[in-house]
């Protein structure tokens, strides 16, 4: 009978901490370990597998193929055995909880919903970052994201969260200034706050004589996120064009002035919680998930 490695799943954590802190001091002290234990249990690991599993330099640690193809299956692993424990123990939801979402969208909305999460779940740590680019979920290790907008073909499982237009808009102070346009053509003649990161299309979108255009627009602000576009918005400096939900409140309060709503085209952004599929969704997942679509305001988000 071949021989029961009992330390396996404890190598397979020490080696996916590694490579998730970058570094072995850095997994050290998040382990509570030593770094010569750590590099201890990596070389004992490499020397179990007979490959070497990781690159260390001076300056940088990387995979190798082999570390690669290690890591995917390691990080399934611990997910399942996880997930063992759990049903054992109930169901508990428990367990380090990585999220990812735009800035906006999280800033405004789903920070304010973790404190409730939490208190229902104790057991949970969230994970949450915050960026305006597309997060690869598997290279980041994110358990899910919320995205808005059309979803690429992937292997990842989505679930709409809600939808919201989009609205151009500006400052009462910009409009006094330059004026209010009064066609989307006149927005020539306009400071055009945009982005720099790729979107599903480069122009805005408005609708005239019942048929969809998109026109090219142009100014001298570009940011990666919206919550920059915003604040600029918000300062004067030019028009915007931002979803809905993210500047209702602005609106509401006289800050920005919606603009060219008669040519408004009524196309929605989509809000979609998408994690990695395949085998069971961690129980965390499916709570957090759950937790965010009954608890969005439906004036902005409604399905």
């Amino acid at each position: 009978m071949p021989r029961i490695l009992m330390e396996r799943s404890g190598e397979m954590e020490v080696f996916c901490r590694v490579v998730r802190e970058g570094g072995f001091s850095a997994a050290a002290r998040s382990l509570d370990l030593t770094p010569s234990a750590v590099s201890k249990l990596i070389a004992r690991l490499e020397g179990r597998l007979g490959a070497r599993l990781l690159l260390r330099t001076t300056r940088a640690l990387t995979l190798t193929d082999e570390g690669e193809a290690y890591h995917r299956a390691a990080e399934r692993i611990l997910r399942e055995l996880n997930e063992a424990d759990q049903e054992a123990t109930g169901g508990a939801v428990r367990g380090r909880l990585r999220v990812s979402a735009s800035v906006p969208f999280g800033g405004m909305f789903l920070a304010p919903l973790i404190p409730t999460f939490l208190e229902r779940h104790p057991d949970v740590t969230v994970d949450l970052s915050l960026t305006d680019d597309v997060v690869d979920l598997l290279a980041q290790r994110a358990d899910l994201a919320i995205r808005m907008g059309a979803l690429p073909d992937s292997g990842l499982v989505a679930r709409k969260l809600g939808q919201s237009r989009a609205v151009v808009c500006a400052s009462p102070a910009y409009l006094a200034r330059r004026g209010t346009p009064a066609a989307p053509a006149e927005l020539a003649a306009h400071n055009c706050l945009g982005f720099n990161f790729r979107r599903g299309r480069n122009g805005w979108l408005f609708r005239e004589e019942d048929r969809a255009i998109e026109l090219p627009v142009s100014g001298n602000l570009l940011a990666n996120n919206g919550e920059t576009v915003r604040q600029m918005a918000l300062a004067g400096t030019g028009i915007a064009r931002l979803g809905r939900f993210h500047v209702a409140a602005d609106i509401d309060a006289g800050a920005l002035v919606p603009v060219l709503e008669a040519f408004n085209p009524g196309d929605l952004e989509m809000v979609h919680a998408v994690h990695v599929g395949g085998g069971q969704v961690p129980r965390r997942v499916r709570a957090f998930i759950d937790h965010v679509a009954e608890n969005l305001p439906r004036e902005l988000f409604g399905g």
